[in-house]
This record gives structure tokens, sequence and C-alpha cells, in this order.
């Protein structure tokens, strides 16, 4: 079923207060443990990826226990954004804990953005700024779904918002390109409101992330908005493996 901006405040509260209940299992090809879960309230019902932080797989380069405050950070940026590119997504308690809880996405498994076409370059033009504003380490060609509507989500951000530059992405389509006008506006807005301590959206970030970690945010967001063109790669590592 397709979501419209109109179901969001909906799935918010069912996501955050609804009956969370592991009846679907593990999700085998993540790193982390992940589950298939039934989030419900009355005869409200819908299922939801939940990704405990005790099932969190360490990393070198990232804290422990904080990728899923990192998944519903990114969240907060693509709400803010307007861009509708990361499915809601909340942090709250589970049967194992918190964690964060994300609306599942239908989608045909064998379709990733290697198979999309060019009627979907205006939808991965926002996705690749995203990654850059969010400094996604690990965009590969599976975590972008296409729903039923033609809509493309991104999922798995647990590893986004380092304060190194660490953006690996398969999407280096528009690299150089000047970024279009409109969403060179909402990169300006939610500059302001990230700059502002007391916007909605700077309240949302500063539980979930480092305050260094806040500030590189603010960097890239005024380095979109100086170039006004998409990143080029890097000296580094710049496609995560595997692709998909």
């Amino acid at each position: 079923m397709a979501v419209t901006e109109s179901d969001i405040p909906r799935i918010l509260h069912l996501l955050t207060c609804g009956n969370v209940r592991d009846e679907h299992g593990m999700l085998r090809w993540s790193s982390n443990y992940t589950f298939l879960v039934s989030v419900s309230e009355a005869t409200d019902k819908t299922m939801a990826v939940y990704k405990p932080q005790r099932g969190e797989r360490p990393l070198w380069d990232f804290p422990d226990g904080t990728l899923c405050y990192r998944e519903v950070a990114a969240y907060h940026i693509s709400a803010a954004l307007g861009w509708m590119l990361v499915p809601p997504t909340v942090l709250r308690d589970g049967p194992r804990g918190i964690g964060s809880v994300q609306l599942y996405i239908e989608s045909d498994p064998e379709v990733n953005y290697f198979t999309f076409d060019d009627s979907h370059i205006e939808q991965l033009r926002r996705m690749a700024l995203f990654d850059y504003i969010t400094n996604n380490a690990d965009r590969k060609g599976g975590h972008c779904l296409l729903d039923d509507a033609n809509h493309i989500w991104g999922i798995d951000h647990g590893i986004c918002f380092h304060p190194a530059p660490k953006l690996r992405t398969v999407i280096w389509d528009f690299a150089g390109q000047a970024v279009p006008e409109q969403l060179l506006c909402d990169v300006q807005r939610i500059a302001e409101e990230v700059d502002q301590p007391s916007s909605s959206l700077r309240r949302e970030l500063e539980p979930l992330l480092a305050e260094a970690e806040v500030q590189a945010l603010q960097s890239r967001l005024r380095r979109v908005l100086h170039r006004r063109e998409f990143p080029r790669p890097g000296p580094g590592p710049n496609y995560p493996w595997p692709p998909v």
C-alpha cells in the first residue's frame, strides 16, 4: 500500500504508541539483529522493521549502541526537508529493548537502484543530496526500495552522521552537477532550523546525535548552499560493498 503525506501522523502515532509483537522473525540479510514486527492499536495495524540497540554489531568508527539513534535522526532530516525519503521511524522500547521502529515498505526484492529508469531521476537527485547531507556511509543499491506507487524509499541509515567524511554510495550519477533551486531552498530552510537551538528539528536531533555530529551536519548544509552542486567522489573509498 502506498504511503501519502497525509498518512504520516497516523503512522507515527501507531509506531510510537502501538503494541509491538515480534511475530514475523528476523530479517536474515542484515548485519545487525533486525526483526519484522507487527504494531497495532485498536483496529489499526502495520508491519514495521525493529532494530534493537542491543543487537547492533560493534563498529570501529561509530560509537557502540548509536545506530538506532542515527536511523531516527535520518528520518527527522528527511521529514524536515519534505522529501519523504525515509519511511516513518521512531525510537521506542520493544520486545528486545530500546531500538528504532520503522514502517515496513513492501517492495519487489529484484527491483533496486540498478534497475531504475529515467522516470526516477528526480527522486534519485533528492536521495543523492540527502546522502551527502547525512554523510551516509552505506547507500547500497538494495537500500533503495520502490513501492507500488513508484515512490523510492531509502532504508538502513544506521551509519550516517559521522563527523568525518564517510560518504559511500552507488548514486554518483549527478556528481558535479548543479543542485536544482528548489532543493537548495529546502536545504536553506533546514540549515536555518539546525542553527537554531530552540527549533523543533534541533530539539529532535540533540538526543540522537553527539554535539560534534550536529556541528558536522551544519557544516555540510552550509557547504551545499555555498557550492550549489552535487558532491564528487573524494580520495577515500566512495562505494559501499557489496553494491547491492
